[in-house]
């Protein structure tokens, strides 16, 4: 019997989001910044893809362009087959109960003038789910979950530490039993012994619940504690794609090694030689020719700065966007054969 194939919960196609840029009088365009540039992936039920580069290269970006909190500019988002990037009205909230997201600045994503119990009466109450005596019932429920004392109910946001308060905001997340969470970055302006313990929830969560996640960080220890797959971008697009414990043991693309060099490593004793990359970061208003990453490359070919690479799957579901890495590259500079470059 041939083994059935589980489809994608999620998949995304081609996604682009451009914001213009104006500039004069009468605010003429003059341009784009390319915050997401021609992103597909696909993402199966039960899994959890890790989105992960520096500030500024898109990630959050693309969270906020799947879930439509930004309006892409093209693609395709297909969320269990349906394309969500066409809905709208009442279609468009009843499938973002299926979608929800978890920001990074809890405080923020919380109405200070609200108590907890109304916070997370609020989506059920917008979507009309439940009586007032059944959404009470489901808060409580929802406080014990994520590991706070139903009595806090009455309390309002500033009562409450960091932590407390992303605990809120992932209860208020999974209220309405939702197949997938976007977190962008829910960890990363909390302590170190309170990341780990979120991260744990989310986990206890993903298992009880069935979730399903993107999780979006700068942090690469924090994703490989939680991800399955991880997508490293750079600029707007996804320059490597592969599971977690691949991309970890064989990185392929440039950027990626030196991301992972950038791990610190406590107690080892020995000092490193960590690879860095060159110069900085460039304006995605105006990004460099080919590949976008060529200007800050050590290992860059004759041909780099003309040609875009694209993401090619070479072993073991391991997608690289880097010509070193592509069948027919271009010729090698003779200065880079000499140095192994």
């Amino acid at each position: 019997m041939s083994e059935t194939v589980e489809k994608p919960l999620l998949e995304v196609k081609n996604l682009k989001k451009y914001f213009p840029v104006r500039k004069g009088l009468l605010l003429r365009k003059v341009g784009d910044v390319k915050a997401v540039d021609d992103v597909s992936f696909s993402l199966h039920p039960g899994k959890t893809i890790g989105l992960v580069g520096e500030s500024g290269c898109g990630k959050s970006t693309l969270g906020r362009s799947i879930i439509r909190l930004y309006e892409p500019t093209s693609g395709q988002i297909l969320f269990k087959g349906q394309d969500f990037s066409c809905l709208k009205g009442k279609s468009l909230r009843q499938m973002r109960s299926k979608i929800q997201m978890i920001f990074q600045d809890p405080f923020g994503a919380l109405d200070p003038r609200m108590t907890v119990s109304q916070i997370l009466m609020e989506p059920l109450k917008v979507h009309g789910i439940g009586d007032s005596i059944e959404q009470q019932k489901r808060v409580k429920e929802l406080l014990e979950i994520v590991r706070l004392k139903p009595s806090y109910r009455n309390r309002y946001p500033h009562e409450f530490s960091g932590g407390q308060r992303q605990r809120i905001s992932i209860a208020r997340t999974i209220m309405l039993q939702p197949e997938l969470i976007i977190a962008d970055e829910p960890t990363s302006a909390l302590d170190v012994s309170i990341q780990a313990q979120i991260l744990n929830l989310l986990k206890d969560l993903q298992r009880d619940f069935k979730l399903t996640y993107i999780f979006i960080s700068h942090d690469l220890a924090v994703v490989e504690h939680l991800c399955d797959m991880i997508a490293v971008m750079y600029l707007g697009k996804i320059v490597e794609f592969a599971p977690r414990d691949e991309l970890f043991d064989n990185p392929k693309h440039p950027y990626t090694q030196v991301l992972l060099e950038a791990i610190p490593h406590v107690g080892t004793g020995k000092r490193r030689n960590r690879k860095v990359a060159l110069g900085d970061v460039p304006s995605p208003i105006n990004p460099p020719s080919g590949c976008t990453f060529h200007p800050r490359c050590e290992k860059k070919l004759n041909g780099c700065e003309i040609k875009v690479p694209s993401l090619e799957e070479k072993n073991n579901n391991h997608k690289v966007a880097c010509w070193p890495h592509a069948p027919n590259t271009e010729p090698r500079d003779k200065t880079h054969e000499k140095t192994g470059g």
